[in-house]
């Protein structure tokens, strides 16, 4: 058996992770994934060559490259048994924050917040397409991913339809305190999934240092929307908020297409 160690610099939250194990899934002769997501590291204990393996790792454009390839003689890995109930922790987390902040960013007048809203969809997806697709068949694993990608990308389109007509109006100024308090209740959601998915790789990771939780662009993401509240208010301009939204909504049309990557 050979093990292959990746480096995948933008690898830097669990949706990520699940991302390329769902990529990986039911490519021949792989035996175990291990990922070290702080050090942007996967290895992958195989059988065979690591051609198809790197063609799926880049097709996600996470930057993946091959390290380094050695035989071992492990045979035997950890079972995770917890994982699938982690991963509807972390799928209620996301799903019940896109609700919050889709409904507080509308009432609000906040595209940041909307748009946070969608990312937060996006990762729903990636644990909803691990729980329920993973492990069945490949067709109903493609059907899914490309179900959620089209949708996730046409609810972004939408999305950047309303902040070019608020660039162009008259609009009200979006409540800064609404994005800066739900964003940083987002922020703690974030790091508390990322935690809880973390702690399940072992004893040694459950502490969870500061530099794992601030690599992970959820939490960028949310100081930016914060960012934004706080330039709304200082500038007493709508821009900062429209400006946000539309990085968030680019960074969620670059996750749909990694999604309907893992659907070709």
């Amino acid at each position: 058996m050979e093990k292959s160690v990746f480096e995948i610099p933008k690898m830097d939250c669990p949706s990520e992770e699940n991302l390329i194990r769902m990529k990986l899934d039911g490519i021949a002769g792989i035996k175990n994934l291990e990922f070290d997501i702080p050090n942007r590291k996967l290895t992958v204990f195989h059988e065979g060559s690591t051609g198809q393996i790197e063609d799926a790792i880049k097709e996600l454009n996470l930057g993946g490259s091959l390290l380094k390839s050695e035989i071992t003689d492990q045979k035997e890995f950890k079972e995770h048994s917890h994982q699938k109930k982690l991963l509807w922790a972390v799928l209620v987390i996301n799903f019940s924050f896109f609700i919050i902040e889709m409904t507080t960013g509308l009432i609000s007048g906040s595209m940041g917040l909307v748009a946070d809203s969608l990312d937060m969809l996006a990762d729903s997806f990636v644990y909803g397409i691990s729980l329920f697709a993973v492990g069945g068949t490949l067709t109903r694993k493609k059907s899914i991913a490309k179900l959620a990608g089209y949708f996730q990308i046409l609810l972004a389109v939408i999305g950047f339809a309303e902040v070019l007509r608020r660039f162009f109006a008259v609009e009200k100024l979006p409540d800064f305190s609404t994005m800066i308090i739900v964003s940083v209740f987002a922020l703690l959601a974030n790091a508390f999934s990322l935690y809880l998915l973390q702690r399940s790789k072992s004893k040694e990771e459950a502490h969870m240092q500061a530099s794992m939780i601030f690599t992970s662009n959820d939490v960028i993401i949310n100081l930016g929307v914060i960012s934004a509240g706080l330039l709304v208010n200082l500038l007493n301009s709508n821009k900062p908020d429209l400006i946000i939204g539309t990085i968030v909504f680019l960074l969620v049309i670059q996750g749909a297409i990694r999604i309907l990557k893992i659907g070709k």
